[in-house]
């Protein structure tokens, strides 16, 4: 990352200036209240209740002074507005006073939080948006080197833990500085010495706070990769529970799972040590420190009279009320490192790059009226030794059917990955109509491809839903016709809401064939120019097979299609095939030329229907 996390945190915030005007008033105002409700409370106790003719006598005396310091002018201040002729009548003043004075503090208290609830509560919707968003840019190499449940955990617990760890540190961060500022100032104006003494508290905890919250920072790092970890192990058995119960590995599963709670257990319990105990050790601190103010200052009233007692009851008031916010803000300094740790996480996916992007004068297409050619195309997955494939070269009309065969492992799916651009060729280009597809627009040339693959993805919404997928404004007609097309409309029926009908993750509700053809209307109704099949019935029974066969003859018909098949049986009409092996064309020819040959095709065409 270019910057330090912390700082395009704060950056991102000032994007919300409006908010943080209005908070950091409302924040100076709870302060100066906050002042004047300890400026009054030790007026009260040592003048009204203790000795009233003294501070009438010394309002006389402030009254007379041609010069006064900052401290006697505070006071004068004050008196002003609360002293009264008797004793009771000052106390019933101050007593208004005080309920005014916390009135205000707590109103001004309440709009400085809500104010900065609703900056972090806006931050952490805006940054998850953000993330969400990067994440369907980021290329498709980039989900195959990271988990799902990793980037699943990032996405909800990484932001959830910022939110949680911003929450109090916001709303801390912006009021306490102002309040340690606004009660050391006072301090000194009452005594420069014992305020001199009380400031060697801040650096020595300083210190204390800043290397604890470093490690607690680090620890909370792997603390969240842990969680992450944990999260994937959650994601991962969940998605295939079917083959864990099928080979009784329940036993192995819950081992696998305490083994990453009890590594997650042990950096909880190290990163909480640390901060529990930065408190106590600033408290002790800050407890010596008064101590020592205590003596120094008892010494001054009792015996050199350098400091009235009014004077010195205020000083330890203010002394005390100081320590709160110190101690607020070292938590503050150790709950903000789990937000940051976090924030790395986040910030380091909003920095990757996507392999996949426009160019800035793309070219938008909406249909193919010659070709597609493959021009000495190469691949390889990051790794140059180890060529997917090599040197491919071959053309599609529009309006053929082209099919792909192999053995497993030849290049198939991967070749077809590339016309949609999920990943770029290494070498060569992929061009269609005489254009280059990393000319074109990404979403322009996609919306050119419909999909079917050999595992249909299905969302947990109704059968419309699914079936209108990626189309806007699509009438129920259009929806109904397309289900007929794909042999789906007769079950559709008999589902409970019919088309309304939710069909649960990843259409868990319907049968395989059931689910294929859902995803081929699907395809009949973005009406794409170009459709890939991808073993779209290569795992099916014999009936659904033929049911998902006959919607995709259908769905094929007055389109350019391209398909892999390993059941042959499903290839013989088309216009050509094309035979892979080790990421090579070994050979290409129509069904009838293919099996003339003593080559591949026929090897794996006698295997099939001998067997």
């Amino acid at each position: 990352m270019n910057q330090s996390s912390h700082i395009r945190l704060f950056k991102i915030i000032l994007t919300y200036w409006p908010l943080l005007i209005a908070s950091s008033i409302a924040a100076i105002i709870f302060v100066l209240f906050n002042s004047a409700s300890i400026w009054i409370t030790a007026t009260m106790i040592n003048n009204v209740l203790i000795d009233f003719s003294s501070l009438d006598a010394e309002n006389t005396r402030l009254l007379g002074l041609e010069s006064l310091s900052a401290n006697e002018k505070l006071k004068l201040f004050s008196n002003n507005i609360l002293l009264r002729k008797t004793a009771i009548d000052t106390v019933y003043a101050v007593c208004v006073a005080l309920v005014a004075v916390f009135t205000f503090k707590n109103i001004a208290l309440y709009i400085k939080n809500i104010t900065l609830s609703i900056i972090q509560f806006k931050l952490i919707r805006d940054l998850r948006n953000r993330l969400y968003g990067h994440l369907h840019y980021l290329s498709l190499s980039y989900f195959n080197k990271n988990k799902s449940g990793e980037l699943t955990s990032i996405l909800v617990s990484d932001i959830d833990n910022m939110k949680n760890s911003l929450s109090t540190s916001f709303q801390k961060l912006f009021v306490e500085p102002i309040n340690i500022l606004t009660f050391l100032t006072l301090l000194f104006i009452i005594s420069p010495k014992l305020a001199t003494i009380a400031l060697t508290v801040v650096p020595v905890s300083g210190v204390i706070i800043f290397g604890i919250a470093r490690s607690i920072r680090r620890r909370s790092a792997r603390t969240q990769e842990q969680l992450a970890g944990i999260t994937s192990v959650i994601a991962e058995t969940l998605s295939s529970i079917r083959i864990v119960k099928a080979f009784a590995m329940k036993a192995y599963e819950v081992r696998r799972f305490s083994s990453e709670t009890q590594k997650y257990y042990k950096l909880m319990l190290r990163k909480d040590i640390l901060r529990l105990v930065s408190s106590p050790i600033s408290e002790i601190i800050g407890a010596s420190i008064a101590a020592l103010l205590l003596w120094v200052g008892a010494r001054d009233v009792l015996l050199a009279q350098s400091i009235t007692s009014e004077d010195f009851i205020r000083f330890i008031l203010l002394l005390f009320s100081l320590f709160g916010p110190i101690k607020n803000l070292s938590n503050v300094f150790n709950e903000l490192q789990n937000g940051l740790a976090s924030a790395d996480r986040v910030f380091s996916i909003l920095d990757t790059k996507s392999d996949i992007v426009n160019i800035s004068d793309a070219i938008h297409v909406d249909t193919l009226k010659e070709d597609v050619i493959f021009k000495d195309v190469s691949f390889h997955y990051g790794n140059k030794e180890e060529q997917v494939l090599k040197k491919i070269n071959f053309s599609i009309k529009s309006g053929q059917i082209v099919a792909l065969v192999g053995p497993s492992g030849a290049g198939k799916s991967t070749l077809v990955d590339l016309i949609p651009r999920f990943y770029d060729t290494i070498q060569g280009s992929i061009l269609i109509d005489n254009n280059n597809i990393k000319d074109m627009d990404i979403n322009s040339l996609r919306s050119l491809m419909g999909i079917v693959t050999q595992e249909t993805f299905l969302f947990n919404d109704t059968v419309r839903a699914n079936i209108s997928y990626g189309v806007e404004s699509i009438q129920d007609d259009i929806i109904r016709e397309a289900a007929v097309a794909a042999n789906a409309h007769h079950f559709i029926k008999k589902l409970p809401n019919g088309y309304d009908t939710i069909i649960g993750e990843r259409g868990v509700s319907l049968s395989g064939g059931q689910r294929q053809r859902i995803a081929i209307a699907r395809a009949i109704v973005k009406n794409p120019p170009i459709l890939i099949l991808d073993e779209a019935t290569s795992s099916l029974d014999t009936e659904s097979e033929k049911n998902v066969q006959e919607a995709i003859e259908k769905l094929m018909r007055n389109r350019t299609v391209i398909v892999i098949a390993h059941r042959l049986s499903t290839v013989h009409n088309a216009d050509k095939i094309i035979v892979l092996d080790k990421g090579e064309i070994v050979d290409q020819g129509s069904h009838d030329e293919l099996i003339n040959r003593d080559g591949i095709y026929k090897q794996l065409h006698n295997m099939q229907f001998q067997t």
